[in-house]
């Protein structure tokens, strides 16, 4: 897979990072860093474009800036992408109307297009928008590479005599590497701190995710969700060895 990386700051470099470091066999990534500033409209994207771009099949913005979308149908265009996946891990960088727009400009170019709010939601066929909604897509180049960068999913084996966590072996990571980090610090852990600590783990790697409080995520953050879908990965693996506590109600005092 052939892959451009839109990069405007040390957000997108550190994800490029991670996917230079532990990307399949065959896979090739290039980068382009933007303009810094850009009018209020964008009347000609390609004054704002190279003369050329290498191709490639996916694109991945990472771009700090909402006008970079209104780029991202044209670099398509330029390179012959199949598909464009836009991290949402700040809404400022994409609004939800601006992110529904671009979806419905590549859908006529015959281009698939996710925009995954936070980034680590992006599944092999959806991702989230909201707390409680999630967005489906067709794109066979967006789901091959869900399959390896997406929403985390660490597999881990317990040692049933102590009740720690044996062994965590990352099956998905997410784009910025968090679920791997994670994943190396579980080796020890007690099945019953397990999902507690995966959480501040994954909050002091750190996630850098957007700390504004959302509506649409019930007044809660996207690094708290960034943080809820690792936790949750987890909960059901360690639900069957976790300890059930009982409270045993006293006398009432005289």
């Amino acid at each position: 897979m052939r892959i451009l990386a839109i990069i405007s700051g040390e957000y997108g470099v550190r994800h490029v990072k991670n996917l230079q470091a532990y990307k399949p066999e065959g896979w090739s990534i290039e980068t382009w860093k933007p303009p810094a500033a850009f009018p209020l409209i964008i009347d000609y994207p390609e004054e704002f474009l190279p003369e050329s771009f290498e191709p490639c099949d996916l694109i991945l913005s990472f771009a700090e800036n909402k006008s970079v979308a209104e780029l991202i149908p044209e670099i398509a265009e330029m390179t012959g992408a199949k598909g464009v996946v836009v991290a949402v891990d700040n809404e400022a960088w994409l609004p939800r109307g601006l992110a529904r727009q671009l979806r419905g400009w590549l859908e006529r170019m015959d281009v698939g297009c996710a925009t995954p709010k936070p980034l680590c939601s992006l599944t092999t066929r959806d991702y989230k928008v909201t707390r409680r909604e999630r967005e489906t897509y067709e794109s066979e180049v967006i789901s091959e590479f869900a399959r390896y960068f997406g929403q985390p999913d660490i597999r881990i084996t317990i040692d049933e005599e102590t009740a720690t966590i044996k062994s965590a072996q990352v099956q998905v990571d997410a784009v910025c590497g968090c679920a791997r980090h994670v994943a190396e610090k579980l080796i020890g852990i007690s099945v019953d701190e397990a999902e507690e600590r995966a959480g501040l783990f994954h909050h002091h790697f750190p996630c850098l995710a957007s700390m504004v409080k959302l509506d649409d995520y019930n007044h809660d953050t996207l690094m708290h969700e960034s943080g809820h879908l690792l936790q949750e990965n987890l909960a059901e693996q360690l639900k069957p060895y976790k300890k059930t506590r009982y409270i045993a109600p006293g006398e009432r005092s005289e």
